[in-house]
């Protein structure tokens, strides 16, 4: 294994499936061999005027590769059940050198390292090991601390993870790295995800509990503790809207629009509104964009006819574009029809995203400031020879 005082060192952070495929079928493989394949695949990566299709292996590999390179291809398709596209061994093989798992022979060819093996037969010590070092382990424990998050809602703590323990620091690489590992995760059960929500499963849970890196400590249970009241209250406002007057509603929502940005937002009168509730104007750059919005308080999905009354009243508002607005949900017709070719453009909005704004800019509910102390162990941490003997 290599030194590990460095910290998530693989950006394009594979999938282990794709390491245990690739690793596999570098024993006995020559290290000019290997090289030449990549630098061949890089060769005809293509531009984004000009992009290159590497979707079907089974096309391309006798198409753009020849001799040596093709029965490399075709054998990394073949023994990965065609599992492993050839043209996506880069991460895999950056991760195998660099936690070498494999070692380069007299004559120049990879063998499976001691590490290797040990990582081909799924070893819970050194994939614990890998995890700690490439801060899956971090991440798998910021998941935990909240009931189900976003991916945006994980960023700024794994940024701040990053910032400490490695060289990365892009918001573009930034987010990748967290994307990767997100997938590594979930390729391993360890955490699940249900649209855009990602929370920890019970094997993440107890895959946490036997790391002793990462056991509960007080910090940890006040930040659980914080996540459950904040789950909670966000179901009682659920509730709150769902019983709450509708003029009120509408009016909520005006302070909602108001929040995000939006000017001259009026709520329209209850008779001959067309089926339009709120009215507000919004700036993207120098143009001035005049929008609708109707809202609705059904449990279930919205159907297709209600996006239609709504596109049909735009002109009588002078909007180019409308807001649907719905505590449910919305149905595939509908959602379909959002955006079509020709028409002004409906944007869905669906309970758990109503939500989701509402706690983002405070409508409807109050952020409480809540302070803790830990010891600073930074400060006690100093080399013993920076103290003079006469102290």
């Amino acid at each position: 294994m290599a030194d590990s005082s460095h910290k998530v060192r693989t950006p394009l952070f594979p999938l282990y499936s794709n390491v245990w495929n690739l690793l596999e079928v570098l024993d006995g493989v020559s290290k000019s061999q290997m090289t030449h394949f990549i630098q061949s695949i890089k060769d005809q990566t293509g531009t984004p005027q000009n992009p290159v299709d590497w979707t079907e292996p089974d096309s391309w590999i006798p198409e753009r590769l020849k001799n040596e390179d093709a029965a490399l291809a075709k054998r990394i398709w073949k023994e990965s059940k065609q599992n492993l596209n050839p043209r996506h061994v880069f991460g895999p093989f950056w991760f195998i050198n660099g936690f070498n798992l494999v070692n380069t022979d007299a004559q120049g060819k990879f063998q499976i390292s001691e590490a290797g093996n040990s990582f081909l037969k799924k070893d819970k010590n050194i994939i614990k090991e890998l995890d700690d070092i490439e801060g899956l382990i971090k991440l798998l424990s910021i998941v935990a601390s909240k009931p189900k998050s976003k991916k945006s809602q994980l960023i700024s703590d794994w940024a701040e993870f990053l910032f400490e323990y490695s060289k990365f620091g892009t918001p573009s690489t930034i987010s990748d790295t967290l994307r990767r590992r997100l997938n590594n995760l979930l390729e391993r059960k360890l955490i699940d995800r249900e649209g855009i929500y990602y929370s920890i499963t019970e094997s993440g849970l107890k895959y946490l509990e036997d790391t002793d890196k990462y056991k509960d400590d007080e910090i940890k249970q006040i930040r659980r503790l914080l996540a459950s009241q904040n789950a909670g209250q966000r179901q009682i406002l659920k509730e709150k809207l769902s019983k709450m007057h509708p003029y009120r509603f509408e009016k909520l929502i005006r302070d909602l629009l108001e929040a995000m940005g939006y000017s001259d937002v009026e709520v329209t009168k209850e008779v001959g509104d067309k089926g339009v509730d709120v009215v507000g104007t919004i700036q993207f750059g120098i143009t001035t964009i005049k929008e609708v919005v109707q809202v609705k308080r059904h449990q279930g999905n919205i159907q297709r006819s209600v996006l239609d009354q709504l596109r049909g009243a735009l002109h009588y508002h002078d909007a180019i574009q409308g807001t649907l607005i719905n505590l449910g949900g919305f149905s595939k017709g509908c959602q379909e029809g959002s955006i079509y070719p020709g028409a002004p453009p409906i944007s869905l909005i669906d309970g758990e995203r109503l939500l989701d704004l509402l706690t983002e800019h405070e409508i409807g509910l109050k952020k409480r400031k809540v302070e803790f102390f830990e010891v600073d162990h930074s400060i006690f941490e100093g080399e013993t020879d920076e103290i003079s003997d006469n102290e």
